[in-house]
């Protein structure tokens, strides 16, 4: 029997982080230089309902029984499985590895989990359709995030630029002219679900203002829908500039993110902004193809400890 695999890309947002938790609109993108990949083999001379789990990239060698419930992993079985009523799972193995770092905004478990439901589903011999493996990857956003916004989930299984509203149907944008974006990743991991956490005990603290704050962010976000759809890229650099002010008043900043954005713009990108939940992860730069170099190059020696350039569209 052959092996069964999937890979699912990485992503990053480049507006409306946070605001989106609470109805604003965000935009996503793929981010395809990385990914994560699921491989299922079947095992022959194993027992039915043993599935051995590998997950070298997070030192992971378990039995599916032996993991709790819950566990990210086995939910992402769990529920292809329940979703396709196979009550009992044929014995095999699942090797999960990824390229996307964790814990740094680029929706490292998100990609994992939808590579699973793809990969698994397609072992079971059912492959599930788009939507619903992103209506399945929510539910283990779930378990990753807290209150997850439901922006991974679908950008990364579409894997395409995603113009996004909580509880509303996704829309797909169109990218009219590429751009290029860099990524510059702090080291730090950022705690999604702690920083979702401290934004809303802050909101529950002083609602006024942090609803203007989200109704601005949200502004921006249309701002750049239309300045995507119409090739006016140009426009998104001081849409991020003035994006990454927000989340700084929102409490989601650092030092290290602070330290990178600047040394992005003076090296000439055209604006620079946390992209993610922040505390850490990464921020993300506009830049033309002839600066890119440059740019990445700035954020390496400004502490970076891993840098990625990527085109959106095209």
């Amino acid at each position: 029997m052959p092996a069964f695999s999937a890979t699912a890309p990485g992503k990053i947002i480049l507006f409306g982080e946070h605001a989106v938790v609470y109805g604003r609109p965000a935009i996503a993108v793929p981010v395809t230089q990385v990914k994560a990949r699921a491989i299922v083999t079947a095992n022959p001379r194993g027992q039915p309902g043993q599935v051995d789990i590998h997950a070298p990239d997070v030192g992971l060698n378990a039995g599916l029984a032996d993991l709790p419930k819950d566990h990210p992993l086995a939910t992402a079985v769990y529920l292809a499985a329940e979703r396709l009523q196979v009550r009992r799972i044929p014995a095999c193995s699942l090797k999960v590895t990824s390229t996307i770092p964790l814990a740094a905004g680029l929706g490292s478990g998100a990609a994992v989990t939808v590579a699973i439901l793809r990969a698994f589903s397609a072992f079971l011999g059912n492959p599930l359709p788009d939507e619903q493996v992103s209506e399945l990857a929510f539910e283990v956003e779930k378990l990753h995030h807290g209150t997850p916004s439901g922006i991974d989930n679908n950008v990364v299984t579409y894997a395409r630029p995603v113009y996004y509203v909580r509880g509303e149907p996704m829309q797909v944008i169109t990218i009219t002219r590429p751009f290029t974006i860099v990524i510059g990743d702090t080291g730090i991991p950022s705690p999604t679900a702690r920083a979702v956490s401290d934004v809303r005990q802050a909101w529950e603290g002083n609602r006024d203002h942090h609803e203007a704050l989200f109704d601005s962010a949200g502004a921006i976000a249309d701002s750049a829908r239309q300045a995507i759809e119409s090739g006016n890229v140009e426009l998104l650099g001081p849409l991020m500039d003035a994006n990454h002010g927000l989340l700084v008043k929102m409490g989601v900043s650092c030092p290290e993110l602070e330290h990178l954005v600047k040394a992005a713009r003076t090296a000439g990108a055209f604006g620079a902004k946390l992209s993610g939940a922040g505390r850490g992860g990464n921020m993300i730069a506009l830049v033309t193809p002839e600066i890119a170099n440059k740019v990445a190059n700035a954020l390496q020696n400004a502490g970076a400890v891993n840098v990625l350039t990527t085109q959106v569209g095209g």
